[in-house]
């Protein structure tokens, strides 16, 4: 699954991803996005616009908008066949920009230690994601997503068994595209982002409340030998 993430990339480093894109909010760097909180996003409605969305999906058929935390992952295997994500695979895709994720592992004494995972580059990426529209009861619309994950690559598959499905560069613009989408593409997106491109590394358990929005969240720990 994905249950939180980091951004902290420059405006050019998004451009760089989707060249069409137009220049929306501006935004700080992110060390710890949570469920509920709002996502930078690109949806495929021919706007190109870098915009907010909120994590947690409440589709547009929903009444009440607590479905939105059950909602934060969708798995790819089977967003076809689920009530709340098969049309939107054909009409409703986005992407959700990135430069690395948390997992955690349990231990012995129950408790969790956290993992960042990002790209060996450094370089921010997108995740590909779903959306919808909803209005609450005062008529207001509020645009929700959620992150399709898949199968772990052989990096994470020993602290979990899903990650999300980041989308390789060429792919984007596809992804985007209402003329150019085929839903084989689904298929092809079930193979996890290769484990040889990506790094992973402990972290400070500062990640473990959402709260702490802080660079320090995303620093390795470095360990030491009794011995040295």
């Amino acid at each position: 699954m994905c249950g939180r993430f980091a951004l902290s990339a420059k405006t050019r480093q998004i451009e760089k991803l989707v060249p069409s894109i137009k220049r929306g909010p501006d935004f700080e760097p992110r060390y710890n996005i949570a469920p509920s909180q709002k996502v930078l996003s690109v949806l495929n409605d021919d706007n190109s616009e870098l915009q907010y969305i909120r994590w947690g999906l409440i589709p547009f058929w929903s009444k009440t908008e607590s479905i939105g935390n059950k909602l934060i992952n969708a798995r790819i295997e089977t967003i076809r066949e689920r009530q709340s994500f098969r049309n939107l695979v054909k009409s409703r895709r986005c992407i959700i920009f990135a430069d690395g994720f948390y997992e955690w592992t349990k231990n012995s004494s129950k408790t969790k230690t956290p993992y960042f995972i990002r790209l060996k580059s450094q370089e921010t990426f997108a995740f590909a994601g779903l959306w919808d529209s909803w209005k609450n009861p005062e008529n207001q619309t509020l645009r929700t997503g959620t992150i399709i994950t898949t199968e772990a690559n052989e990096l994470i598959k020993g602290i979990h068994n899903r990650m999300p499905v980041i989308l390789p560069n060429d792919l984007i613009p596809q992804w985007l595209s209402n003329e150019l989408f085929y839903e084989e593409l689904i298929a092809e997106l079930k193979e996890p982002f290769k484990a040889d491109a990506m790094e992973m590394f402990e972290v400070s358990s500062l990640v473990n409340n959402p709260r702490n929005d802080s660079p320090l969240n995303v620093k390795e720990i470095l360990k030491t030998s009794f011995f040295e």
